[in-house]
């Protein structure tokens, strides 16, 4: 199998497009940094479907994300010769956060569609009287 997961942060927004058949495509890329050391390795991302139309207006540059799925080759023409890319065509995606600036759109957008948390009172059990602890032998109806 070919599989691999990298995290990293977005080079740049998701560019989505549509293919003759109709079907989504997302393309973006992420940045694998290996270290202070190393160079940093950038990987090409193709995500397809209904999450890409979905999830493209999301990813954009400087989020952090995970990304897992299988390792893809072309081959392409520039300046007169073969060139070869490695592309990731991607399974699975994770928001792992905003920007390094905590107000980022993204999390604005996302926190605005998530349905608040019900608060429900709590309520003690009937017949309690205190903090419930010394009621923890009782049956409690389901």
């Amino acid at each position: 199998m070919n599989n691999i997961t990298v995290a990293g942060q977005l080079g740049r927004d998701a560019e989505l497009r549509y293919m003759p058949n109709g079907d989504a495509v997302a393309n973006f890329s992420v940045a694998d940094s290996q270290g202070k050391d190393k160079p940093t390795i950038w990987w090409n991302c193709q995500l397809f479907g209904k999450r890409a139309e979905s999830l493209s207006q999301y990813l954009t540059k400087g989020m952090s994300v995970t990304v897992t799925g299988n390792i893809t080759q072309r081959t392409y023409q520039k300046d007169g010769a073969e060139k070869t890319a490695m592309e990731i065509r991607v399974g699975d995606v994770a928001l792992q956060g905003g920007r390094k600036d905590d107000q980022s759109e993204q999390r604005q957008a996302l926190q605005q569609r998530a349905p608040a948390p019900r608060q429900v009172p709590r309520q003690a059990p009937k017949g309690s009287q205190g903090s419930g602890f010394d009621d923890m032998d009782q049956d409690i109806p389901f």
